[in-house]
């Protein structure tokens, strides 16, 4: 059964635009005391993950559960994005974007509190230790919000903001497959008036770069799309960003199988066949056009939702024959 999606559209005011220093620090609403987040973790018993920012830990708030990140002191960067992200958060919102519950700043204490997701992230379902793979109905369903998230950020936030640090492990799980983008540290809001770009020194994940901003510096809403790319490769093939054997870039894999001429061959071996080939083939040209090298030949976040959609409605008709 595909889950129907609604766009939802909102805009950043000019207060968000441009936010003083402290203005997510402001909503005292939501800020919680380190005496509060250590019964709230249990005293951090449980580790959902880790990152260079420092420790994901799971709690538990107004009888929910929530995932709590908190800042290890010798992240440099760790505040800095820290207070980007919790601002931009609290600014913004969407189905198929993480939700922040609270925060804690409290002398080295520093975290954030988001919507806890219990199937965790795309690149974990994606693994072949994952006894369970995901089928192609919910690899494109995921796929599909994923990119109806950053057709948000993209076209529904005026002014754009562009996420910077789109990758597998970004995109995280609801309890029913819903994605949903995550760690907006690195994001950035696209000036007016600057020719649809912001030159900024390079920040992101090593394979997921775009190498057009990667040369010239300059950040545009076309770099999110070549991550996504990448990101699309990652659900059709079900290989690692570099082949856990052959250690090859999966963008530079399926383009020497496409020269082979045999799309099936890039699809994931354990999906066995249950693929509509039609859909693969158009994923596969979209994938590739994401990726391309020129950013100009890159589709943008709304024609690539759209693609998406018309993929998951040919499943649901080869399904029904």
């Amino acid at each position: 059964m595909i889950r129907k999606k609604n766009h939802q559209a909102g805009k950043i005011t000019e207060t968000e635009r441009k936010p003083s220093p402290n203005i997510a620090l402001e909503l005292k609403s939501r800020q919680f005391t380190y005496s509060e987040v250590l019964p709230m973790t249990n005293n951090f018993q449980k580790v959902l993950g880790k990152g260079g920012f420092g420790t994901v830990y799971l709690g538990y708030v107004d009888n929910r559960d929530v995932a709590v990140k908190m800042l290890s002191p010798s992240s440099a960067q760790g505040f800095k994005e820290f207070r980007a992200e919790a601002s931009l958060l609290m600014s913004i919102h969407h189905k198929n974007l993480i939700s922040i519950v609270g925060y804690c700043v409290e002398g080295t204490h520093i975290g954030i509190i988001y919507e806890y997701m219990p199937n965790r992230s795309l690149d974990m379902q994606l693994s072949d230790k994952n006894p369970k793979p995901l089928t192609w109905e919910e690899r494109l369903q995921i796929a599909l919000d994923a990119a109806q998230g950053l057709e948000y950020l993209h076209h529904g936030c005026q002014p754009p903001i562009i996420h910077r640090d789109i990758k597998s492990s970004n995109i995280l799980l609801d309890d029913k497959f819903q994605a949903k983008l995550a760690d907006f540290g690195l994001s950035r809001i696209l000036p007016t008036g600057e020719g649809g770009h912001v030159t900024t020194i390079i920040a992101g994940s090593p394979g997921y770069l775009d190498p057009e901003y990667y040369r010239s510096n300059k950040l545009t809403e076309k770099s999110d799309v070549y991550s996504f790319g990448v990101v699309l490769l990652e659900i059709v093939t079900g290989r690692h960003l570099l082949g856990k054997q052959d250690k090859i870039y999966v963008v530079t894999w399926v383009n020497d199988m496409l020269e082979k001429g045999d799309v099936s061959k890039v699809i994931d071996t354990r999906l066995q066949g249950e693929v509509d080939v039609k859909s693969s083939r158009k994923v596969v040209e979209l994938a590739m056009a994401c990726v391309s090298l020129d950013s100009r030949r890159r589709p943008d976040m709304s024609v690539i939702v759209s693609i998406l959609k018309q993929c998951l409605r040919e499943i649901i008709d080869y399904d029904s024959n």
